[in-house]
């Protein structure tokens, strides 16, 4: 299952609206608050490419007040501690 971090950058004072949003759709395994360049740091599991790509590209990334989005796909066959 390809696995992909997702790295926020949204407008002050909404985190906590985009955190819930995102918290309800099903392929995001985990949903943070972070401090540093990026506000809010996803990790998304998807059964294939398409549907990681619909995930981010069409339900994510369309949620209000996401300026923008960093998106590392990860290599499955490096590493390997969850």
């Amino acid at each position: 299952m390809p696995t992909a971090y997702v790295f926020l950058h949204c407008r002050s004072g909404t985190e906590n609206d985009i955190i819930s949003e995102i918290a309800k759709v099903p392929d995001v395994m985990e949903v943070r608050g972070t401090y540093g360049i990026h506000d809010i740091f996803v990790k998304v599991r998807s059964k294939d490419l398409e549907t990681m790509n619909s995930v981010i590209t069409l339900t994510i990334r369309r949620i209000p007040n996401i300026i923008s989005t960093n998106t590392l796909i990860v290599i499955e066959e490096q590493g390997g501690k969850e």
